[in-house]
């Protein structure tokens, strides 16, 4: 059996921010393998609390067999439905919230998944793996305005609509249906590594579209409002510009309420030597915001 490791980023400076009771009601909303709510566990009283979201089962199980402690409350949602599992459960309120929005290594590491175009595997993308929608199916059955809208807007690539048509091209040939199948197709059209590979973006907008997670942090004002106690807090940390842009104008949102503060007026970012042990985290921003 496989043994995944994902290490958890900004670990310390997130729980140092977050954990201000020790005996509070928390949450995790991205929970993956359970890194942070780890750390934060090791660092809480007995009567405290992590209620832990993920829409991945798979990783839901793996966490609550790392974490082995009962003060976890696994909960296979996503962090959008935080209100009504929370309530369901009896709390109408949490001292502090982590988000997470990244990949865990376990997600990229693994083939079967589809994220990692290092990796071939079948073009699926899925977070939950009971949804319906597979990168499989958008790149096989969705129309070229459609494509080129998501690889625009998801992914920022420039080359969008070349990248598109290639897709649409490639698809009546046969079906696409691996990572290394799209990979290629990209590779026909853009050229040169550079920095990142050529087909970075558009797996990027894929699984952003599979997963509608730009929507989801859409959500994230009214959650905040609904789910953080007065003097609690919620940290953010994402991975790619789209989502820090939508964190940091729905922050001053909030800030400009008069119910919120920023607890961090400039952006966090790992040092130099988290970087070096853990090259995922050289995109990580963390946003940390306090109801008052």
């Amino acid at each position: 059996m496989t043994t995944w490791t994902h290490i958890p980023i900004l670990a310390e400076p997130i729980a140092d921010l977050l954990l201000r009771k020790e005996n509070g009601t928390y949450m995790d909303g991205t929970l993956g393998l359970g890194g942070h709510t780890k750390l934060f566990l090791s660092r809480l009283g007995p009567k405290a609390r992590i209620f832990g979201f993920d829409k991945d089962e798979e990783a839901l199980q793996m966490a609550r067999e790392r974490v082995a402690d009962e003060r976890l409350i696994a909960i296979h949602a996503s962090y959008t439905q935080a209100p009504e599992e929370l309530r369901a459960r009896g709390v109408e309120g949490v001292d502090g919230a982590l988000f997470d929005l990244g990949l865990s290594s376990y997600q990229l590491d693994n083939p079967a998944r589809g994220f990692s175009l290092l990796r071939n595997g079948p073009l699926d993308m899925r977070f939950d793996l009971s949804a319906d929608l597979t990168a499989e199916k958008i790149v096989n059955e969705w129309g070229l305005a459609e494509l080129e809208r998501i690889i625009t807007d998801y992914g920022e690539d420039r080359h969008a609509h070349a990248i598109a048509m290639a897709i649409m091209a490639a698809r009546r040939e046969g079906r696409i249906d691996t990572t290394f199948k799209l990979k290629n197709i990209v590779e026909t059209v853009v050229h040169g590594r550079g920095k990142i590979h050529p087909a970075t973006q558009t797996f990027q907008a894929l699984r952003i579209a599979v997963n509608e997670e730009l929507v989801c942090v859409e959500k994230i004002t009214d959650l905040l409002d609904k789910i953080i106690l007065p003097g609690g807090r919620a940290a953010i940390l994402t991975f790619h510009s789209l989502e820090d842009r939508l964190v940091k104008l729905h922050f001053k949102g909030l800030v400009e309420t008069g119910k919120w503060q920023l607890v961090n007026k400039h952006v966090i970012v790992p040092e130099f030597a988290e970087i070096k042990h853990n090259s995922r985290a050289r995109s990580a921003k963390l946003r940390v915001i306090e109801k008052l």
